[in-house]
């Protein structure tokens, strides 16, 4: 038997598991440094309420992706739900993310539409200009929208007291787009979550069935080249290892530490049945407050209760692994640590690939690709699937 070592049971750890664990001849060891696996898709309880860390419907536009999670865990399609903006200087709520069919409702659409009504070719030739955050979405939406949804929220999202320090922004060349209408962003993508009052947490435990899971346990490296960890004071060997923490704290900071922000989640409940209206699930605020967006957890569990539980997301520099920072500098870093890894060795999920879009879909995915590679015999860079590498790093 060929062993395979995962560090950390969140989705991504949970995921690798279950695929690895499926092929021939492969013994499969989990080590979780919390006592239960899930990590912030666990849920949790408040106010007889369930609501996991975040939260975390399930997104997607790949369906083999969905078709996987379905059938060990039924996912309750919301293709109805709506995300909401509040933009304190026009007094209103507007449709997310940012789209032309709320543009007439604005008292400054005379600006808008001016702004917007740029030749395509200098539009374009001024978005491949851009050298921060904020000179690309400027170029692509204008200064107004810009300024009304997109500037305040994102310096509170990442705590930088301007969106020119940001110098990250690997979207389309043609840049950022203008929505259509509210529900354009979504028309390709599948939205569920699951049917389960506890929502994933059954997943977790179907997806480590056949692993060795060892929780409040930590695996520390005794030497890289061989994957030899120490193990509850035992020192074992693998052919394999999966990590999905941050590749600075796998290695001990030995480069330097990576940067992270933090979020802290303030529960409230209501005394009413439900707060939100009707189809709305997020709702986004594009002003100064600290908190950058309220949740109305019943949207996805349909819990049945005469309360309603609302949390609010705050991010903070707490020392919390939440957020990977979206900076070229840490980027860099990030890939040196991944060149320290030898053959055979993974980082996947949000925090072992040190990417924020990375979500439970690219969990999946990415825990999929682990397991071709190793079925093949065919093992990549470190981070597996290509795509997620760091397409703003001019290699």
């Amino acid at each position: 038997m060929k062993k395979a070592l995962i560090i950390g049971g969140g989705f991504a750890g949970c995921a690798a598991a279950h695929h690895i664990g499926q092929l021939d001849s492969w013994e499969v060891t989990l080590v979780e440094k919390a006592p239960f696996l899930g990590a912030g898709n666990k849920t949790r309880w408040y106010g007889g309420h369930p609501y996991t860390f975040g939260p975390r419907h399930f997104l997607t536009t790949y369906r083999e992706t969905y078709e996987y999670l379905n059938k060990l865990l039924p996912i309750r399609l919301c293709p109805e739900h709506e995300f909401l903006t509040y933009v304190e200087r026009d007094q209103n709520f507007y449709s997310y993310p940012v789209n032309t069919v709320d543009i007439p409702r604005m008292p400054d659409q005379d600006q808008i539409n001016s702004e917007l009504s740029i030749d395509e070719k200098v539009k374009i030739e001024n978005i491949s200009k851009a050298e921060n955050f904020e000179e690309y979405w400027v170029a692509s939406i204008g200064k107004t929208l810009y300024s009304k949804f997109i500037n305040d929220y994102t310096k509170k999202m990442w705590l930088v007291d301007s969106n020119e320090e940001i110098d990250t922004f690997n979207w389309s060349p043609k840049g950022a787009t203008l929505k259509d209408g509210p529900k354009a962003a979504w028309d390709n993508a599948i939205s569920g979550y699951p049917y389960a009052i506890n929502g994933y947490d059954e997943y977790f435990e179907i997806a480590t069935r056949d692993t060795k899971v060892l929780l409040n346990t930590t695996a520390e490296i005794r030497d890289l080249e061989s994957k030899t960890f120490s193990i509850n004071g035992q020192e074992v060997q693998f052919d394999v290892v999966v990590s999905t923490i941050g590749p600075d704290v796998l290695l001990n900071n030995q480069l330097g530490k990576l940067k992270y922000l933090g979020r802290k989640l303030e529960l409230i409940v209501f005394p009413s049945e439900h707060i939100f209206p009707e189809n709305v699930y997020f709702l986004y605020y594009a002003n100064q407050e600290k908190f950058t967006r309220l949740v109305e957890y019943k949207k996805f569990t349909r819990h049945e209760s005469n309360t309603t539980l609302i949390g609010m997301e705050i991010p903070v520099n707490n020392g919390g692994y939440d957020y990977p920072m979206p900076f070229k500098s840490e980027q860099l870093l990030a890939d040196k640590y991944y060149k320290m890894m030898p053959h055979n060795f993974f980082s996947i999920g949000r925090a072992g690939s040190y990417l924020y879009g990375i979500d439970i879909d690219d969990c999946i995915r990415q825990a999929m690709e682990v397991a071709n590679q190793i079925k093949n015999n065919s093992y990549d860079y470190p981070v597996p699937c290509k795509e997620y590498r760091f397409p703003e790093l001019n290699e």
